[in-house]
């Protein structure tokens, strides 16, 4: 399964530095991991966590799941010895956070070498105003909205719509889709309010973000549910197609479905929607 066609429905942050957890990671329905060594990291802690979590990626185990390593802003005392810590380690990304401009992302790959992907954290106000241009940076794969930080900076209040944030959800979601990138919702902190969960799971599908972070386990099952197609999502695609392909055979020019015209751009989302539903079976879950 190439990059461009795994799931992202649940990307869950894990303590670098917490042999327990990184152990439970390996069983977990997740679609990938963040592998946390900067926020969930104390600073007299840092140094173990590289070295905790380097002994768990070289045991394995993780399976289909993406391993994405978060370390340190390379502003900070920890991130280049981050860096320099995880060449040659086994995971699929680095994550950098602090992301303003495309110079942190070239900083970081000069520091990685020529083969491993770089994923940016977008939580400043210069990372959403320069988003285009860092998702356009070749070693780019994927952004993480960093919503909590990005809210502090703003001074925004917390409003269950997010109405504060949507310029910069947005921005970022335009910035990810004209380069290819993946695109990875914010964390919802209550992570016993399933409704609210819920509804900010819909909001990041209906805005169009790959899937949601998460900060606990328990977050797993709603987040898999709302980012995947559902039966009535496959269903359509199915007959949209079908219908499509009837009248090119046919020469008629217009195919429709339940009263609603269908044209090439909806053929093209329909068969997004069937791989995405593919791909999900293919994990078994």
């Amino acid at each position: 399964m190439t990059p461009d066609s795994r799931p992202y429905r649940s990307v869950l942050y894990i303590p670098g530095s917490k042999e327990r957890a990184l152990d439970k990671a390996r069983s977990l329905a997740t679609d990938a991991i963040i592998f946390d060594l900067e926020d969930a990291v104390s600073p007299d802690a840092k140094q173990s966590a590289r070295d905790t979590l380097k002994a768990a990626l070289a045991e394995g185990g993780y399976g289909r799941r993406v391993k994405i390593v978060r370390i340190n802003a390379l502003s900070t005392g920890w991130g280049r010895a981050d860096a320099e810590a995880l060449k040659g380690a086994e995971l699929d990304a680095v994550l950098l956070p602090k992301v303003d401009g495309p110079e942190d992302v070239q900083a970081l790959a000069d520091l990685l070498g020529p083969d491993t992907p770089i994923w940016a954290m977008i939580e400043t106000p210069l990372g959403v105003l320069n988003a285009a241009a860092i998702a356009a940076h070749p070693r780019l794969q994927g952004f993480v909205a960093g919503t909590n930080d990005l809210a502090k900076d703003l001074g925004s209040r917390t409003r269950p719509d997010r109405l504060p944030l949507q310029m910069a959800l947005q921005t970022m979601l335009l910035a990810a889709r004209a380069h290819g990138v993946v695109a990875v919702d914010g964390v919802y902190n209550q992570f016993k309010d399933e409704a609210g969960l819920r509804a900010e799971c819909d909001q990041g599908r209906d805005l169009g973000f790959d899937g949601k972070t998460l900060i606990h386990p328990a977050q797993l099952k709603i987040a898999n549910e709302c980012f995947a197609p559902t039966e009535a999502e496959i269903d359509l695609a199915r007959r949209q197609i079908a219908a499509f392909e009837e009248v090119q055979k046919s020469g008629q020019g217009v195919a429709v479905v339940d009263g609603n015209i269908v044209e090439n751009l909806h053929v093209e989302t329909a068969t997004k929607t069937l791989a995405k539903a593919e791909a999900i079976a293919a994990l078994g879950e």
